[in-house]
């Protein structure tokens, strides 16, 4: 494995789990107040695009971390939808 890719896989955690502990906290509290809907619109936005392409240039890393923080943000998502 390159250097280059264990940077990448190494960015791709940070970044993915980054969204963990947000998702926790809603769970735990069922508050949103404080959350931007229109942020996490953009987010999911971005990361549909991010996810298609990963898919389209054959990328397993970005596949799988835009795979994962497409699941928490729309979680994040639909708590903020269902919790206002």
């Amino acid at each position: 494995m390159s250097y280059i890719t264990l940077i990448g896989i190494v960015a791709a955690i940070i970044t993915t789990t980054s969204f963990l502990p947000q998702v926790i906290k809603i769970y735990k509290t069922k508050n949103t107040k404080d959350i931007s809907l229109s942020m996490y619109y953009l987010i999911t936005s971005g990361i549909i695009l991010w996810l298609v392409y990963g898919i389209l240039v054959k990328d397993l890393p970005i596949i799988i971390a835009n795979g994962v923080t497409f699941i928490l943000v729309c979680s994040i998502l639909v708590m903020k939808l269902k919790y206002k």
